[in-house]
């Protein structure tokens, strides 16, 4: 399993303990380190079953300063995958990729679903 994170991110920290607190083994990458390709976002977006649109940061300085909220609709999928693609601050974290499934932003309900 991949857990794809920000270390200063609080949300990813919690994430992370509860990722060991269940013992479930996971290589880490850090998103502002080692941006997720496009074609990593393209198979991981079809895998999760979620709108593009949560695969954004909304909260994050980049997705506020790019004014994204507003250009956002106006984009096609090809140009978000590719917005998305390079910056690593513009994607919603953590995530976790398995074989079966991707999970994009932490919520534990979810996450005891798909992983326990």
């Amino acid at each position: 399993m991949l857990f794809i994170c920000y270390p200063k991110c609080s949300t990813c920290k919690k994430a992370e303990a509860w990722l060991d607190a269940h013992g479930i083994t996971h290589d880490t990458r850090d998103i502002k380190l080692q941006n997720p390709t496009e074609e990593e976002l393209r198979l991981w977006h079809g895998r999760s079953g979620l709108p593009l649109k949560r695969f954004f940061n909304t909260s994050g300085l980049l997705y506020k300063e790019l004014d994204l909220r507003r250009r956002l609709p106006d984009m096609t999928e090809d140009e978000m995958f590719a917005l998305l693609a390079t910056d690593g601050m513009l994607v919603k974290r953590p995530i976790v990729v398995t074989d079966d499934t991707v999970l994009v932003g932490f919520r534990e309900a979810e996450w005891e679903a798909a992983l326990l």
